[in-house]
């Protein structure tokens, strides 16, 4: 467990140093999400595997520290992973992950790539068992 100088440089490093910023040219879904009270606009792109996992996730938008941070630790964490753990991921969990006692007061921030990447998720889906796919 990190303590919140610990939890706080590394939700800087994220937004300071984003990872997986930038758009997939050839994406899967591209799917936008945000906090509009907040002025947050997060945009994921999205690339599947063929084996039921993400090829690769990457972020544009703006907003907040702690939602563009939550944008790039949620890309970084899901690319090259089963798609099934996002979409089963709770969002206490990037709470936690980002530091409870530092977003606490700023939930909504800092699930905005989480919510994003799950209703692209919903997308992937829906598209899935458009083309008569499992």
């Amino acid at each position: 467990m990190l303590d919140r100088q610990a939890y706080i440089e590394f939700l800087l490093d994220h937004y300071q140093n984003p990872r997986h910023k930038g758009r997939i040219e050839d994406a899967d879904v591209v799917v936008s999400g945000g906090n509009p009270g907040c002025g947050d606009v997060v945009t994921l792109y999205i690339k599947k595997g063929d084996d039921g996992t993400l090829e690769n996730v990457q972020f544009e938008g703006e907003g907040c520290t702690i939602s563009m941070a939550g944008a790039s630790i949620i890309a970084e964490m899901a690319s090259g992973q089963p798609i099934q753990e996002f979409e089963d991921m709770g969002y206490e969990e990037i709470v936690e992950l980002m530091g409870k006692d530092v977003v606490m007061s700023r939930v909504r921030c800092a699930t905005v790539g989480l919510g994003t990447l799950k209703a692209g998720l919903q997308e992937l889906r829906a598209k899935r068992i458009r083309a008569g796919g499992p």
